[in-house]
């Protein structure tokens, strides 16, 4: 999701969109199926608050376009209404899939501000509070850096939390500017957390105490959870969000996210099933999706991500194509320096169940995409190594040394930025090449460094690396009939990503190489229920091996 986050600096050029997020749609508002949670706010027009409640829970689901609508809509209703105001000046804020802040937006938050500002004497204390609180997030002129303002908000939200420790809405938003403080990042790499973290989690806990079913504190439960050495502590939001709020698209695919880190491949899939059918019913009445259109391409994406997971080859292909499909291409030469990594997606899916023949029947990317262009070299020298044809792979791995060079510095990959990514796939054609030379020492190296450099690469999902590079050399280790070493390889693949069909195969052949009977039949009883929704029959964990699936 952090790859499309930025997709918001655009000039609201996403799918069929006609407005930037947060802007005033001129699309009507309509009531959807968005749960039970309610906030009484200072009204006695019982449409507006049905408005606002609406607008609330789309703020809580990150569908801000929609939430405008449904402030508008109570504003309209009510024109004395506060928080009416309040929540168009929310919405039109910074977010963790978007921590930067255009004029454009910024402009409209301070008009927004100033008209909750001016009915604030109406308002019940807490909206007060809430109003004040938003004085802390926007300045005029836009500065360009945003640190002091989000700080300044998050330590007002803190602060109104203290006085009002029964709020639940109160406590999840003040979660939620923390989270802006350090969009992405309550994390570090070797599981520690960063500042801010526990406020975060505490925070988040005593919302849900408060309001167990509370959307916005579930949300961003799984979130806080997902990147951590512990996303298990996720599961029980995740449980409950799921059928929570029906017509949200995004929160019906949030337990995803958890999912996936926990090895429910079944879940996580249906999850994204289920948001794309929650979508294509608010497409259907909503055709203005703007910026939402984002949310609906990382359903796919996941989707995608997690059919590779589970071996199942169709899935994977049909989705990874929607994806690459997704934008038109002039945007995504326009929007090149993050839009660019999309379109190696049904690549990788080709590579995954080795349809080497396919692979190297497609067309080169348009030249004016360097990175895409850069991964189309390494996978097609992959494709030709898993074939045997060694001269094309080395030819292709020099073309894709020089265009790696031709790569700007700008250019990212999701929440990373695209050359580390470009020096894992560097040191795994590398490793690949070897292999088919028969240099398996050198092989077995190079696939040791491309895990290392992948192992270092910041959190995202799905992550930068959708086949990892612990496959390929698992199965290189199988084919050299060194098992342990193998076993030792799937068995921190599994770690990382828990009940996946290719390390769980490899890890059953690595136990039975070794003789050790009794483990083995454990791990192929955990192999034959990963398959089971399996559309392939794998012989081994990486078809760069045998160049097969």
């Amino acid at each position: 999701m952090r790859l499309l986050r930025t997709l918001l600096l655009t000039s609201g050029l996403v799918l069929s969109a006609g407005t930037p997020e947060g802007a005033f749609a001129a699309a009507p508002w309509q009531p959807f199926n968005l749960g039970t949670h309610h906030r009484k706010v200072s009204t006695q027009v019982p449409g507006a608050q049905k408005a606002f409640d609406q607008g609330l829970i789309w703020a809580y689901a990150f569908n801000h376009d929609e939430a405008v609508r449904a402030f508008q809509e109570a504003a309209r209703l009510d024109p004395d209404l506060a928080m009416a105001w309040w929540g168009i000046a929310l919405v039109n804020g910074p977010h963790i899939n978007n921590p930067e802040l255009d004029d454009a937006h910024a402009k409209q938050a301070w008009e927004a501000l100033a008209e909750a500002k001016a009915r604030a004497a109406k308002a019940a204390p807490v909206e007060q509070g809430l109003i004040s609180a938003l004085e802390h997030r926007y300045a005029m002129p836009n500065p360009k850096d945003r640190k002091a303002l989000d700080e300044g908000y998050a330590k007002a939200m803190g602060e109104l939390a203290a006085r009002h420790p029964k709020d639940a809405d109160v406590a999840a938003l003040y979660a939620e500017a923390l989270m802006d403080v350090r969009p992405w990042d309550q994390w570090t790499r070797s599981g520690q957390p960063q500042p801010g973290t526990w406020e975060i989690l505490a925070a988040l806990k005593r919302s849900l105490k408060l309001a167990p079913n509370h959307p916005l504190a579930l949300h961003l439960t799984i979130h806080a959870y997902e990147g951590s050495p512990h996303p298990k502590q996720g599961k029980a939001a995740a449980d409950r969000l799921r059928l929570l709020v029906p017509d949200a698209g995004h929160l019906v695919h949030m337990p995803g996210h958890t999912y996936a880190r926990i090895g429910d491949w079944k879940g996580a899939a249906l999850a994204n099933v289920r948001a794309m059918e929650a979508d294509a019913r608010y497409k259907a009445r909503q055709p203005e999706i703007g910026f939402y259109g984002v949310y609906m391409v990382h359903n796919a994406d996941f989707l995608a991500y997690t059919a590779l997971m589970e071996g199942r080859q169709e899935v994977s292909l049909a989705q990874t194509k929607a994806v690459v499909t997704a934008f038109p291409m002039d945007w995504v030469v326009q929007n090149a320096f993050y839009a660019d990594a999309f379109q190696t997606r049904y690549w990788e899916a080709l590579k995954r169940f080795g349809h080497w023949e396919d692979l190297l029947k497609e067309p080169a990317p348009d030249p004016r995409l360097p990175l895409s262009t850069a991964y189309w070299h390494a996978l097609r020298g992959t494709a030709f190594a898993a074939t045997g044809q060694v001269e094309a792979a080395l030819k292709e791995q020099a073309a894709f040394e020089e265009a790696r060079t031709k790569v700007p510095e700008a250019f990212v990959w999701g929440s990373n930025g695209a050359a580390p990514v470009l020096l894992v796939a560097q040191a795994y054609l590398a490793g690949e090449i070897a292999f088919r030379q028969g240099k398996v020492d050198e092989a077995v190296g190079l696939l040791r460094k491309a895990v290392m450099l992948e192992d270092a690469l910041k959190y995202d999902e799905p992550p930068a690396c959708v086949i990892p590079a612990r496959h390929a050399l698992g199965a290189v280790l199988l084919s050299a009939k060194r098992a342990k070493e193998a076993e030792a390889v799937y068995r921190a693949d599994l770690q990382a990503y828990p009940g996946n069909y290719w390390s769980l195969l490899g890890l059953q052949q690595a136990l039975d190489a070794q003789g050790r009977k009794t483990e083995a039949t454990r791990a192929r009883a955990r192999l034959k229920k990963a398959q089971a929704r399996a559309d392939v029959t794998a012989g081994t964990s990486c078809a760069c091996v045998k160049g097969e699936s």
